[in-house]
């Protein structure tokens, strides 16, 4: 009885043991995990502290990065600004050249023309001013048969005069229109008596600048367009350039073949649909195909140096497009070159 009391104790013993070791063994092992953890938390944390600082240090740099680029920007955008604007000025002095070059040349048509009329009434004014003299004699002598014929030849130079006063009139009205500054509204117009006027002062020009220049003019024009919504000086100054271009090519053409050339130029109007058109064509010198491409481009032009700006074409393009309109080429080299014309008939 004894030795199994004793066995029992000392199991009793043995199992408190082991669960003492269990127990601590457990303990040991939750004590290192926890400090394991606390240790991984720490190392987080102190990560964590450096990312932030990292970044903190990215974002300074990055601001600084981001002012200095503005700076630069701001600098660019000023410079781009006054460039913009010096450009803008450049353009304006061009286009200014190009109004005064045209007006240049319809003024030497207008003072060729214009003297016509006014030889005209200085002529008559002198052959009056005797008839009168003769007049007053007439009826101091009683001689009412020869105050009579003298009556009706001053009559009839009268006549004459208001007849050459009246287009001497619509000649300078014709320069004061082309040569105002454009207002930039539409109003009704007759395109065919506006491109028929412009011919008439660009052939003039032609030939007050060249005393043997001659050229067949065929004008074919549609009454039945009536009037178009158009700003008249602007169209006016696409049609000159387009007449002074025209009689500039056969010109040339001539100079060259002589005798065996005939020059022709034909302006056409219809009405093309909801458009219309107005077709401009010489038998000139004609336009290559690769210089076709760049004859609407600012500055370009085959003129000789002090002949040409190359902003007629440029700007009678822009003018078009303003309308809501088209202008369109079609040319062979040493053959037929028309521009075309293409303006909504209403607004």
């Amino acid at each position: 009885m004894q030795l199994s009391e004793i066995d029992i104790e000392y199991r009793v013993l043995f199992g408190i043991s082991g669960m003492v070791l269990l127990f601590t063994s457990f303990l040991i092992v939750f004590i290192i995990s926890q400090r394991k953890k606390l240790q991984y938390h720490r190392e987080l944390h102190d990560l964590q502290e450096e990312q932030k600082q990292s970044l903190m240090e990215q974002n300074l740099l990055l601001e600084k990065h981001v002012e200095e680029r503005t700076k630069e920007l701001l600098f660019q955008k000023n410079e781009l600004q006054q460039s913009l604007h010096e450009l803008k000025l450049t353009q304006l002095q061009l286009i200014e050249k190009e109004k005064m070059a045209s007006l240049g040349e319809m003024s030497a048509g207008i003072a060729h023309e214009i003297q016509n009329p006014l030889n005209f009434v200085n002529n008559f004014s002198e052959v009056n001013m005797e008839l009168i003299h003769e007049l007053k004699q007439g009826l101091k002598e009683g001689n009412l048969e020869d105050v009579e014929g003298l009556a009706d030849d001053l009559q009839q130079n009268l006549e004459m005069i208001n007849g050459h006063g009246k287009r001497a009139d619509g000649i300078v009205k014709a320069m004061l229109e082309h040569s105002k500054t454009a207002t930039g509204q539409k109003e009704p117009t007759d395109l065919n008596k506006l491109a028929n006027d412009t011919l008439q002062i660009s052939y003039k020009s032609f030939c007050s600048k060249d005393a043997g220049f001659s050229t067949s003019i065929n004008t074919f024009f549609d009454d039945g367009i009536g009037k178009i919504p158009v700003i008249p000086q602007s169209i006016s100054k696409v049609f000159l350039n387009l007449f002074n271009n025209a009689f500039y090519a056969v010109n040339e053409k001539k100079n060259n073949l002589g005798a065996n050339y005939s020059p022709l130029i034909a302006v056409t109007t219809k009405k093309n649909g909801s458009n219309i058109q107005i077709t401009v064509s010489d038998n000139g010198t004609g336009i290559s195909p690769v210089i076709i491409k760049k004859i609407f481009h600012p500055f370009f032009t085959t003129k000789p140096t002090g002949q040409g700006t190359g902003l007629g074409l440029s700007l009678s393009y822009d003018i078009i497009k303003a309308h809501g309109g088209e202008i369109n080429v079609e040319s062979a080299v040493g053959g037929l070159t028309s521009f075309t014309i293409y303006l909504p008939e209403r607004v």
